[in-house]
């Protein structure tokens, strides 16, 4: 269950990742930004899908963990996460409107299926994201506290569980983006030096060829002025 809580959770933050990005005027890159226009940007309808690539490190690896693929999100119900290398995997997330719906792993020609209702924590996430793909900034508030930093040319914005039940396991979502452009996303549990960072758009083709998870956490939070 804990292992499909933190795929889940980097699969439903990644989908907004498809937003174009944009070369915003002088006026406009010097502005603060705030979470209501961040929220608007990253708004998307589907069906969308986007390449990434994912580092993660933590305690229980003897080394980062480099993977490669593509998220989807072929209808508002569905969400999809395929890891293409180093090994094969498809996460998928479907909702309904009458219950908690479920998450369907697929590995090996293996396939396991988990209701919601088994991670109440994760159907509140999904929820959640989903308010963040319809740009609801009202209800993504109700379940996380919105840090927004930096203008609209460079911008960082934390989410923070609200709910006990999500805190237990994780500490905050950074996304970092510039203009209209989600380029990374930062998903910090609350074990120490548990993180996962997904490059996506500009920063996952900039990450094409880069090895050193260094470099790659580097990529993930470069500054637009850098």
């Amino acid at each position: 269950t804990t292992a499909l809580c933190s795929g889940a959770l980097l699969l439903a933050a990644c989908l907004p990742a498809a937003a174009q990005q944009t070369a915003p005027g002088r006026r406009t890159a010097e502005r603060a930004v705030d979470a209501g226009w961040i929220v608007s940007k990253l708004a998307r309808p589907a069906p969308m899908r986007t390449s990434f690539v994912e580092v993660r490190s933590s305690r229980m690896l003897k080394a980062p963990l480099r993977l490669s693929g593509e998220y989807l999100r072929p209808d508002a119900r569905t969400l999809v996460r395929q890891v293409r290398t180093p090994y094969v995997e498809t996460t998928t997330i479907v909702s309904s409107g009458s219950g908690p719906g479920q998450a369907t792993i697929e590995r090996g020609g293996k396939r396991r299926t988990y209701s919601l209702a088994r991670v109440p924590e994760l159907a509140s996430l999904q929820s959640s994201f989903g308010a963040l793909l319809g740009g609801d900034r009202a209800t993504l508030e109700r379940d996380f506290r919105l840090v927004p930093e930096g203008t609209r040319a460079d911008w960082r914005m934390a989410l923070v569980p609200r709910s006990a039940g999500v805190a237990a396991r994780l500490k905050q979502i950074t996304l970092h983006g510039r203009g209209a452009e989600l380029r990374c996303i930062e998903t910090r549990t609350v074990r120490e030096g548990d993180v996962q960072r997904t490059l996506l758009a500009s920063a996952a083709r900039a990450a094409h060829g880069v090895d050193s998870p260094k470099r790659l956490a580097a990529l993930c939070q470069q500054s637009a002025a850098r």
